[in-house]
Parts: C-alpha cells; structure tokens; sequence
C-alpha cells in the first residue's frame, strides 16, 4: 500500500483572536500579527522554528517576527490561507521544502461604508455591476434554483440558520454571542434580503484574525498540543469568485460529469470524492461537519454535494436534529459566519479549519462533539465558484 502523502504531516495548534463587530485600534495586519504570535504561544513553539509563511501578510509578518529567511507566499486570494493554504502548507512538508509553517489572516478596518454592503461583496465589473449583484443575490440564483427544481421549502433553509445561529448564541467566544435562542420562524421573520434569503439566512460581518501552525508529525509529537491530522483534501475553482454571475448549470470538461464536469450547482463534489478517496473513508465516517455558512441553503447544498444524501435531498436532509448537538453530523459548531465571526478575506476560511482542529483535540468551550475522530471542514460555495474541502483525524494516516 502507497503510504499517505501527508504521513508526515499534523496541525499543531489553530488559534483565534478576539472577534468583534469592530476591533478598536487594529489594522487587518496587527490582527494577523496577534493570531500569529498566539497560535505559536499556543503551540510552545519560537518563532525562528517557522521556515515557511502563508498570509497576505507573509512578508510583513516575515520582517514582524525576524524570522526570515522563509519560504513566503502572499496570494491576493485563498491560495495563502483557508484550506487551499493548509494543503500548500501541508505539501511543502510532504516535499521536504519546509519543516513549520504558519497560515495566519485577520481582517480589521476594512468595512467602514456600514450603511452599504460589505466591500469584499461589491465587485467593480461592468458585468455585474450596472446589475446591482452582490453576495447575498448571488448565492440566492444558486438556492432558487435547487428550490425550483426539488421543491426545497423556506422552512429547511431556516432549520440551517437556527441551529448555526443557536450554536453562536451559547458560544462566548462568538460576536452574536447571547443573540438567541432562534426557531425558524424567528429566521422567516426577519426581513427578506434576496429572495429566498431573509436577514437571519445571511452571514454578517466583523473583524478578526485566525492562524495555524503545521508542522512535521515527529516535531508535533514534542510539543505540548494534540496533533491533528490531515486525511484528505480537495479544491474545485470555476472561476473567480464574485466577478461573474453564478449559474447552476455552469461547467467545463464539457459538462459531462463522468469526466469531471460537474455543474456549478454541485461544485466540491469533485474536491470532496478526491478527499475520502485519499482518507480511505465516506460521509458516513465523519463525526462533525465544519461548513462554511455563508448563507442557509449553502450547508443543504454541500451535503448534496459532498455525498451526504442524494441531489434534491438535502432540505429533508437537515431536520429532525440531524444537524444539531447530539445529532449524526453536528454543523458548524462554534456558529460559523452567521454568529462566530466572518472577517472578511480569507480569515473565515482558515477559522473553519480552526474549528476542525479544536474538535478533534477536544478543546471546544461549546458543542464539542463527544467523541470526534473525523471532522469535515469546507471553504466557499458555488455563489463563489468555488468550493474546497478537507478531512481532518485524530489518527496519524
């Protein structure tokens, strides 16, 4: 048997700083500096021990730290945080390239317009633009689409918000901490945004930072943490994300999905096979699902995609307790981008790793989830033409 490509490989310690509505006196930098410094704290590791860094921020906080030389990379994108950083993080171990990496985004001071919609969901193209398209009506094409289609209710996606929105609100650490408890006729009460997404179906926005620390198995092996394990990992891109309007149907190979060409509609399908091929393991095997939420009908979309059920069978899916505490794939346990925190940039992307990674080393204040061994966290959706997935365990690979 081929041994695991990321055999070698475990994330020593993901940590978070404070997350807020606004942080007083922060850049989106000093944040990314405080994540970095507390997730080596966290892990008892100096700084001069990282020789690889994957930010936005990567030469700054180079120079901040004084630990450079490095292996750097600051993509304007995902690329340098989120999943997509943890697998490049992960591959340069693998490779022999590095021997600790750090993965650290904040975001802080960014949306100051607050009487309009966030920056990051206002592209300037002469595409979308003159059409008023942004974020929350993008991602609503995709969740009218599948309602048409499979008779997907209202009632299904307020199930989603509800319980993301419940496991914020017992959350101390989560921005909308004490907002609750929510029903889901709370969430169909709130005003409609972008039919069919009411307020309480759509993630907020704050500021915050979020770091990993991947290091070798045998380094990680000596340090006063859990290792957590890479298992799997997979990314799916259509194209650039919030710069064309998303549509279902769209695909390339060809649109046959029997050589690859899945529809944007189900994109992460792809990524997701990719990852339990690689674990050796199925849906069924995961103990708690760490989606990213940008709005309800996002998570019914990605257990369909993900194979957790059958296509147009994700609304009936998500009741019942499925997805809640005690249920058979917990989701979005610490309240995600509806009540935890969503920073803008890529932060949100590396804070469902995060979550993942305290599951399985068994350090959640809330909605721990007993005995995780499998945690399948998510970046993105097909309102962003993009989906990536990993499985992370609590057993070296």
């Amino acid at each position: 048997m081929t041994e695991h490509p990321f055999r070698n490989v475990a994330i020593a310690a993901a940590y978070n700083t404070p997350q807020a509505r606004v942080l007083d006196g922060h850049t989106a930098f000093s944040i990314t500096l405080a994540a970095a410094q507390g997730v080596l704290a966290e892990a008892g590791v100096p700084a001069t021990a990282v020789d690889a860094v994957l930010s936005k921020h990567a030469p700054e906080l180079t120079y901040a730290l004084g630990i450079g030389p490095v292996w750097s990379s600051n993509a304007a994108g995902g690329s340098a945080g989120g999943i997509a950083g943890v697998l490049q993080g992960a591959a340069l171990l693998a490779a022999g390239l590095a021997r600790t990496v750090l993965v650290a985004d904040g975001g802080a001071g960014i949306y100051t317009q607050r009487e309009a919609t966030a920056p990051w969901t206002r592209p300037s193209n002469e595409f979308v633009e003159p059409f008023g398209l942004y974020t929350a009506a993008e991602f609503a094409l995709i969740a009218r689409r599948h309602m048409d289609r499979y008779g997907t209710t209202p009632e299904q996606l307020a199930e989603v918000a509800a319980t993301i929105r419940n496991n914020g609100h017992v959350n101390p650490d989560a921005v909308y901490y004490g907002r609750g408890p929510f029903t889901p006729a709370d969430i169909l009460a709130s005003r409609m945004i972008a039919e069919p997404f009411h307020l309480l179906d759509c993630a907020m926005t704050s500021e915050g930072g979020c770091a990993l620390l991947i290091t070798t198995a045998e380094r990680a092996a000596d340090l006063p943490v859990t290792p957590v394990y890479i298992l799997g990992g997979g990314l799916d891109t259509l194209g650039p994300a919030y710069r064309h309007a998303p549509s279902w149907d769209l695909a390339g190979r060809g649109g046959d999905e029997r050589a690859g060409g899945i529809p944007n509609g189900y994109v992460g399908r792809r990524a997701a096979r990719r990852a339990f091929a690689m674990a050796g393991l199925a849906p069924q095997d995961v103990d708690v699902c760490e989606l990213y939420d940008p709005f309800s009908f996002e998570i019914i979309r990605q257990f369909e995609a993900f194979g957790f059920c059958g296509d147009g069978e994700g609304g009936d899916f998500v009741l019942d307790g499925r997805i809640g505490p005690g249920g058979e794939f917990p989701v979005t346990t610490d309240g995600g981008l509806m009540s935890f925190s969503h920073g803008g940039g890529v932060v949100q992307l590396s804070q469902r790793v995060a979550r993942g990674v305290h599951q399985l080393q068994k350090r959640c204040r809330t909605r721990q989830v007993p005995d995780a061994r499998v945690a399948l966290c998510s970046n993105g959706g097909a309102g962003a033409l993009f989906n990536d997935v990993i499985l992370l365990g609590g057993e070296r690979p």
